[in-house]
């Protein structure tokens, strides 16, 4: 591993190595939840727009702080290096301290705290061991002696932490309780935010195999793993369509069959056996099927509650 010593002085921007570290094409995993589970909301009353600012941020402060987690530990692990695709590049590219970046991610933590102390006092304190086991999750992701990026479950706690959950944390910090239809309207983000994981493992099948990770992206190899990944496409369309026959959301929301352009691109990015540079492409493509469906969706209810 080269020292801290021999990286040259940032070729970037300050502003530019700190946007990058964010990994801001993922952001949306957070903000599509948090606005879907406020819409939600607005059927069974009143939203407090302070009360969705703070979610926002709170869960985007606590997605940063989970890739700077990344960046730094994989890092320490010696999986990063130069030449490495789809990371911040702030250590190995930049010159940017180890150390600086871990203080960023505590820093992110610092401030997702502040906002939930205020979430909590606006609606309940058990939201506090909600948003702790989150925060542990974000931290153990790429920390701890067995994180969960080296394992077959990261999709599942990415698609249930980030996907389900700020749904319905949303909703119910709105509303003061859970219904059915906000679990329901939940399910098909979930899948999505694990599918903007999983085509970062196919992407990465190669560096993460050599790194000793154990990913589902690997378990399944590169074929089967984007066969899975259409799978997650296919059926986050199909739950709306159900959803709307079976009267739980109304008919608006078939506005998401609209971002289908963007997973057909994701899976043909994959199967053309692209190089690993060029599969930025296509995973790119998998975090805007997220965006534009639950953009889409969000619209959809929204005209439905005024219609």
């Amino acid at each position: 591993m080269m020292s801290q010593t021999s990286y040259a002085q940032p070729k970037r921007p300050l502003k530019t190595v700190l946007w990058q570290l964010t990994r801001p094409h993922t952001l949306t995993a957070s903000f599509v939840p948090v606005l879907i589970g406020t819409v939600m909301a607005m059927y069974v009353g009143q939203v407090d727009v302070w009360l969705f600012l703070a979610m926002l941020f709170a869960c985007l402060f606590i997605q940063i702080a989970t890739n700077l987690f990344n960046e730094y530990y994989d890092f320490k692990r010696g999986l990063d290096t130069e030449d490495s695709v789809g990371i911040g590049g702030a250590i190995v590219r930049d010159g940017m301290k180890p150390k600086t970046v871990l203080q960023l991610a505590l820093a992110c933590y610092g401030l997702s705290l502040l906002l939930g102390v205020y979430i909590c006092m606006s609606s309940t304190w058990w939201l506090a061991l909600v948003g702790l086991f989150g925060m542990a999750i974000g931290y153990l992701y790429t920390g701890g002696p067995l994180p969960i990026a080296y394992t077959p479950f990261g999709e599942l706690f990415a698609g249930v932490c980030m996907g389900a959950l700020f749904i319905l944390i949303s909703f119910y910090i709105q509303t003061d309780f859970i219904t059915t239809e906000s679990i329901l309207v939940s399910i098909p983000i979930a899948f999505l935010v694990g599918a903007i994981n999983l085509s970062n493992n196919i992407r990465d099948i190669e560096e993460d195999t050599k790194g000793g990770r154990k990913t589902l992206a690997i378990l399944l190899g590169e074929k089967k793993a984007v066969y899975f990944l259409g799978f997650l496409f296919v059926i986050s369309y199909i739950w709306i369509v159900v959803l709307v026959i079976t009267g739980v959301v109304g008919a608006f929301a078939l506005l998401v069959f609209l971002s289908i352009p963007k997973p057909i691109r994701a899976i043909k990015g994959f199967v053309s056996g692209t190089p690993p540079m060029n599969m930025i492409v296509a995973m790119k493509s998998t975090a805007q099927t997220n965006t534009f469906f639950g953009l889409l969706l969000s619209v959809g209810l929204f005209i439905s509650y005024y219609l």
